[in-house]
């Protein structure tokens, strides 16, 4: 896959996530009140920097010799990261056992979408690059 093609799908799936981000915050403001609700949060970009970093490892593949032996220093496909909603139980609970902080939330939901905007610029951003190169 070229650098270009790359690049557009990686913005692709990020751009993605940040819509996935989006409905978990909207959620977790929608049940703010709610007892005993617990928080999610959205984990991608953390797995796709590991996945990508993977490509770049040097140096021997373990040899593995039982199928439930963990593996290790192995190239993780980057186009198999998907984002994960995952429950937030490590911040501490009101008295109704409910974590959710709407006013964190509110400031997540506007850091999500200024990342969002960050990246219609830069796939717009690509696609004028080839533009220019065409014409």
């Amino acid at each position: 896959m070229n650098s270009f093609a790359k690049n557009v799908e990686l913005l692709h799936r990020t751009m993605d996530a940040s819509l996935y981000r989006r409905a978990v915050i909207t959620n977790n403001i929608a049940n703010a009140d709610t007892p005993n609700f617990k928080r999610s949060v959205v984990n991608f970009e953390s797995e796709l920097k590991r996945a990508l970093d993977s490509e770049n490892k040097t140096g021997m593949e373990a040899a593995l010799t039982n199928e439930r032996h963990i593996s290790f220093n192995k190239v993780q496909d980057w186009k198999s990261v998907k984002p994960r909603k995952v429950l937030d139980y490590l911040t501490e609970s009101d008295n109704n056992g409910n974590n959710v902080d709407a006013e964190e939330e509110l400031m997540l939901a506007m850091q999500n979408q200024l990342q969002y905007n960050l990246l219609t610029t830069s796939i717009s951003n690509q696609f004028s690059q080839i533009a220019k190169v065409t014409s």
